[in-house]
């Protein structure tokens, strides 16, 4: 049984082993730069199978207009079982009806995101990170 988890107090270690085991391209061996993309969400849901983190989604949003949804991961073991689906209808719920959803995908995963009720935009620009 999957049990789901809206404590934001995580555990670097454990969220950059879901990033790792996912596939996402995240900086899982550097534990500081995820203990600061944990502190400074707004909004983390966590997925947990036999007292182990198996899924992610974390949050930023102004709870008002607009959500980013910045890192969806579920460990590569457990996908296809709708924990992703399950991760976002959460952080749909919390920031509520006002409030886009916004995200960049992964080109891996270009297709899933319509099945989640996501539009392609082609009016979308990024700065991209130099670190």
């Amino acid at each position: 049984m999957i049990i789901y988890s809206e404590e934001k107090e995580q555990r670097a270690r454990d969220v950059a082993v879901v990033f790792k085991n996912s596939g996402i391209k995240r900086p899982f061996d550097d534990y500081e730069r995820i203990q600061k993309m944990i502190d400074n969400s707004d909004v983390m849901i966590t997925a947990w199978f036999d007292g182990k983190m198996i899924g992610v989604a974390r949050a930023i949003t102004d709870f008002s207009y607009c959500c980013y949804l910045s890192d969806l991961a579920v460990d590569k073991r457990y996908q296809k079982h709708g924990i992703g689906t399950e991760l976002v209808k959460r952080i749909q719920s919390i920031v509520g009806d006002e409030c886009s959803m916004v995200l960049l995908s992964a080109p891996g995963a270009v297709e899933y995101y319509p099945r989640l009720g996501f539009e392609n935009s082609d009016k979308a620009f990024v700065i991209k990170r130099k670190k």
